[in-house]
Formats: C-alpha cells, sequence, structure tokens
C-alpha cells in the first residue's frame, strides 16, 4: 500500500506538472490581448508597456514559465489581471461553494441511481425494471445544463418554489467563519440558513445530478442482476431470505466495487460540469469565476483555477483506486 501510494504521488506530481506547462502555453498563444483589456480606450503605449512589464508579459513564454513555476511553488499563484487580488485567495474563496455544490450532486446522483438500481435488480425481467431503463436511457440523453433549464421553467417559472440564482438570500446574516456555508451551517444546527442554502443548491445540484445517477443504475443493476446468479445469493434464498434481503445483504456489496470506480471519474467530470451550471444559475463557485475569467482572458487566474481543478481530479482517483484496492481482498493481498 505505501509503494502504491509513493507511486501515485509521484505520477500526481508528472501529471500536475504536464497540465502547468499545457495550460500555460495555451493560454498565451491562444489570439488577444489581456493588457489591452485592462486599459481605457484613450491609453498610450507608454501605459501598455508598463503594464505588460508588471506582469512579466515582456519576457521569452520559457522565462514566464520559470518565474511563475517558482513562485507557484511558493504558493504564490500570482495576481489576478481584473481584480487585482492575489489568485489562489480568489481561488480559495470560491472552491468551497463548488465543492459543496459537488459532494450534494454527488449524494443525490448516488442515492437515486442506488434505488433505481436495486428496483431494477429486484423486478429483473419484470416491467419495473423497463420502467427503470426507459428513465435511465431518458436521464442520461438530456445533459446537465439542459437539465437546468428544464427545472428553473418547472420550479422557478412555472412553480416558483425555489431560488433560481445566487448561493444564499442576502436579507440573512452570515456568521459563518469559513466558506463551507452548509457545512458549518449544519454544525452549528442554524437550519434557517441551511434550508435557505438548500433552496439556493437543490436545482443546480439536480442539473449535475441526474445524467451520473443514470451511470450509476445501469451499471450498479447489470452487477447486481449477475452476482444474484452466483451459488451463495441461491444458498441465502434457500436459507430463507427475502430477494430485497439477498439484495442489501449478500449481493449489494460485491456488485458496488465496480460502481465505486465508476462514481470517481464521474464525479471529477461532474466537478467540470459545475462551470456551466453554476454560470446558468449565476451560483458564487469556482466554475462561474472560471467564465469570467476566460472571458477577461485574466491569465494568471485561469491558470490557478485549472490547476486547482487538476489537483481535484487526481486527488479524487487516488482515493478511489485506494478505496478500492482496500475493499477488494484480492488486490489487497495480490
Amino acid at each position: 500500500m505505501l509503494k502504491t501510494i509513493l507511486a501515485r504521488l509521484a505520477s500526481m506530481a508528472l501529471t500536475m506538472l504536464g497540465v502547468a506547462i499545457v495550460v500555460f502555453v495555451l493560454i498565451r498563444v491562444a489570439p488577444g490581448n489581456p493588457i489591452a483589456m485592462m486599459l481605457p480606450p484613450g491609453a498610450t503605449e507608454a501605459d501598455v508597456a508598463r503594464l505588460t512589464a508588471m506582469y512579466g508579459l515582456d519576457k521569452s513564454l520559457f522565462e514566464q514559465f520559470i518565474i511563475w513555476g517558482a513562485n507557484a511553488l511558493q504558493g504564490d499563484f500570482g495576481t489576478s489581471i481584473t481584480t487585482r487580488q492575489p489568485v489562489w485567495g480568489l481561488v480559495l474563496e470560491r472552491l468551497p461553494a463548488t465543492l459543496e455544490l459537488s459532494i450534494l450532486a454527488l449524494f443525490i446522483a448516488v442515492a437515486l441511481g442506488g434505488f433505481t438500481a436495486i428496483l431494477g435488480a429486484r423486478a429483473r425481467g419484470r416491467s419495473p425494471e423497463a420502467g427503470v431503463d426507459l428513465f435511465n436511457g431518458i436521464t442520461l440523453s438530456i445533459p446537465d445544463f439542459l437539465w437546468g433549464l428544464l427545472l428553473i421553467l418547472l420550479f422557478g417559472v412555472l412553480w416558483p418554489v425555489l431560488h433560481i440564482s445566487g448561493r444564499i438570500s442576502p436579507h440573512l446574516s452570515l456568521p459563518f467563519v469559513t466558506q463551507f456555508y452548509l457545512f458549518e451551517g449544519i454544525a452549528r444546527l442554524r437550519f434557517d440558513l441551511v434550508a435557505d442554502l438548500l433552496a439556493h443548491m437543490i436545482m443546480p445540484a439536480l442539473s449535475l445530478a441526474l445524467p451520473l445517477a443514470a451511470i450509476i443504475s445501469q451499471l450498479l443493476k447489470q452487477g447486481l442482476k449477475e452476482v444474484l446468479e452466483q451459488d451463495y445469493t441461491v444458498l441465502a434464498r434457500v436459507r430463507g431470505f427475502t430477494e430485497i434481503q439477498v439484495i442489501l445483504r449478500e449481493a449489494l456489496r460485491n456488485a458496488a466495487l465496480p460502481t465505486l470506480t465508476l462514481i470517481g471519474v464521474q464525479f471529477t467530470f461532474l466537478i467540470g460540469g459545475t462551470v456551466i451550471v453554476e454560470r446558468l444559475f449565476a451560483y458564487e463557485g469556482l466554475g462561474n469565476m472560471a467564465i469570467d475569467a476566460v472571458i477577461n482572458r485574466d491569465l494568471p487566474l485561469i491558470q490557478g483555477i485549472v490547476l486547482t481543478f487538476a489537483g481535484i481530479f487526481i486527488l479524487v482517483n487516488l482515493v478511489v483506486d485506494l478505496a478500492y484496492t482496500f475493499l477488494n481482498p484480492r488486490l489487497r493481498h495480490g
């Protein structure tokens, strides 16, 4: 296990270096001058040159990367061109909102996907299984941003019971120490704030969760159907277990292992999907800020956001691999 962790950490470092190089080069060779976008129309060439030198854009691409990399290793990811604030501070301010939204979406996807998978496996070969397959097909065929539009139309316009924008109502007092509003609200037993946060988060979270729930449901249902034909599940029925007891007590644990890996991989795509969904709901997260950074050609902020997403993806994959190794005795003792 220790060798595995060390090997994966080395792989993570190389991956982050590769991502940093690719992003650094691509955003600088793309057309558009971020300095020109900062200055008013009457700015002189001297003003442009001064700001270009201030942000180090007058040096060669290699020199820029070496300077930026040396500073990044010390925790300094530069200063945002548009806000004039440290990039790392901006990222840390928005990251908790995106993580809370992603975790809530993952929880909904696992609960919904697991329920429909068990329902389909319980009724295999009958009409309820066909209904589950139809539900999964429809849910998976509609992208997350379109689900967001449909939910806004349904619960924000036709039946306005949920908030369609923002993260929390502005009139509420915010006695938070951290940016993890939902988790801290639960810890402080401030259920009024929790209810308001969920009223803002449930639609974007559901938009992200529905396609993932369909994928989880299909894979888990197929795994359950295969396991339910094994000898030990037949023996459990002979011992008098009901079908639902066989599924929950005997089959689910073994059938869930491949699904665990899928959930980890898809969770990284779910986090990436927050970019569009957060913009759609004006949710104050990292994805929404990423779109603003791209529009404004804010090179340091784009680099910081992309590296943050890359770090999250790599860490999630590492945790999933280690969890799978721990839960699978054949890999743990191999």
